[in-house]
């Protein structure tokens, strides 16, 4: 029988197991953002697997990125609704 290729599940649990020592060596509030940043990389497993061209923890590292990033805009569009609001409030007042 031949060797089998790793999926991309295989290889994210991999990583995972292989920072095991990094995530302890974290304080408690670190760990929860380090367990975070791996259920980011889970969110898109599918879009890692057809990224041939780079290493498959690089691939985990853009996933991460594209959460935060995503929150990021998020909370921009938040912030600038409330700015909205406040100025409306602030010219109601005069």
């Amino acid at each position: 029988m031949g060797s089998v290729t790793p999926t991309i599940t295989d290889l994210l649990h991999s990583e995972q197991e292989n920072l095991a020592r990094f995530r302890r060596a974290l304080r408690r509030e670190d760990q929860i953002v380090f367990d975070s940043l791996f259920a980011a990389a889970y969110k898109h497993r599918a879009a890692a697997a057809h990224a041939g061209h780079l290493l498959p923890f690089e691939t985990f590292l853009l996933s991460m990125q594209l959460e935060n990033h995503k929150e990021i805009l998020h909370l921009r569009e938040e912030v600038d609704s409330l700015r909205k609001l406040l100025e409306r409030m602030a010219g109601e007042r005069e």
